[in-house]
């Protein structure tokens, strides 16, 4: 659902007491600025493990929240069928 990863992203500024995604930026190493803009914006879907250590670097219980897993190829699937549609 659309505006779930946002609402989680913010729950983990709270928790963590970053007053922006920047300062999330700098505690998290790894991660760019950038990528978080992405992930905040729903531009990109955060990854499985990213997610995983999010819960636990806020505390976080990961079973009260319900995402959707997708395959690592769902992206090709999506823009297959698209293309398809097109011919």
């Amino acid at each position: 659902m659309q505006g779930n990863q946002r609402k989680f992203l913010f729950l983990i500024l709270k928790k963590t007491d970053c007053p922006s995604i920047k300062e999330l930026s700098n505690r998290f190493l790894g991660v760019s600025y950038s990528a978080w803009r992405n992930y905040f914006s729903e531009i990109r879907l955060l990854p499985l493990n990213l997610f995983e250590e999010l819960c636990k670097f806020a505390n976080v219980k990961k079973e009260n929240f319900k995402f959707e897993e997708l395959k690592n190829n769902w992206g090709q699937v999506v823009g297959g069928k698209k293309g398809k549609r097109r011919i």
